[in-house]
């Protein structure tokens, strides 16, 4: 989540110098060639059930693909800071859909850790600084009409599909390694946003891109479809899923340090206050139980 994070702040010149789905296409085809290797079935694997290869589906389908357009748009019809509360209720969507489809007990410290997340991310979307700001910028869903109602709903989506994404991931990880889960879901990313990259890289100026945002798209590409999804999904091997949505607080915290580190930004009073709670959520989900 911190590397998320990382590459959320820093792809401010990407989203501006190239569109959205042109963009998200190059991410899954370098990241796919990153991981050919991965894509390999190793000897001591069963075969995959139908059921599997299903959730290998819904997991692309729903945490790449769609949950990316959902919060793209989501966002270029409301507002940053709309996305942002929105978005905050992760935690708690992850912790839901865990004890409804994992069946997983959600002790009393793990909802305090999730209403911590909740209340920190909020805080931070309320400020003045927006973290989310810049998904905004040189998107195609500029052209739709501002619907502010329909862009929550859209939030709102891009929540459920994120809390499914956590929840598959836990059922996958006990079928495939995570090596070979995260080269499979890029691949359905890839095949899934193929058409739309292609008609967006049909009429796009590849010369007017300078050369560092090259180089940025590499790093992009790497941290968001193969050292993110490979770290989250070897973590999900051992702990819950609702405890692991506690982690979604990371995101904006990391996007936050890299704002101010790298990109000459300034941390308000209210933003500190809210770190400060949502890290306190991670302890809390964190600390050895009492046996």
């Amino acid at each position: 989540m911190s590397l998320v994070g990382s590459y959320v702040a820093l792809s401010q010149p990407l989203v501006a110098a190239l569109p959205v789905f042109l963009l998200a296409w190059l991410r899954f085809g370098i990241g796919g060639a990153a991981m050919l290797h991965w894509l390999k079935k190793p000897a001591d694997e069963a075969p995959m059930t139908p059921q599997t290869k299903r959730l290998l589906f819904l997991e692309s389908f729903l945490g790449n693909f769609l949950f990316s357009l959902c919060m793209l748009f989501g966002v270029s019809m409301t507002s940053a800071v709309t996305a942002g509360v929105v978005m905050a209720t992760i935690p708690a969507a992850v912790a839901v859909m865990s004890w409804v489809f994992l069946g997983e007990r959600i002790g009393l410290r793990t909802w305090a850790a999730v209403g911590c997340a909740v209340v920190g991310v909020t805080l931070v979307s309320l400020s003045k600084q927006e973290l989310l700001a810049h998904v905004s910028i040189g998107l195609e869903a500029n052209l739709l009409p501002k619907n502010s109602l329909f862009g929550s709903f859209l939030l709102l989506g891009a929540v459920f599909c994120e809390a499914a994404y956590a929840v598959i991931g836990k059922k996958l990880v006990g079928a495939l390694g995570p090596k070979r889960i995260t080269a499979l879901i890029n691949l359905w990313g890839f095949v899934l946003v193929t058409p739309l990259g292609l008609w967006a890289a049909w009429r796009f100026d590849f010369s007017a891109v300078a050369a560092p945002s090259w180089l940025l798209l590499v790093f992009y590409s790497l941290a968001a479809s193969v050292w993110t999804v490979w770290l989250w999904m070897t973590g999900l091997k051992t702990i819950p899923a609702s405890q692991a949505g506690v982690f979604t607080v990371f995101l904006p915290v990391s996007a936050a340090a890299v704002g101010v580190v790298f990109l000459g930004e300034s941390l308000s009073g209210v933003q500190a206050l809210a770190f400060a709670v949502a890290l306190l959520g991670v302890v809390l989900a964190t600390l050895p139980a009492k046996r």
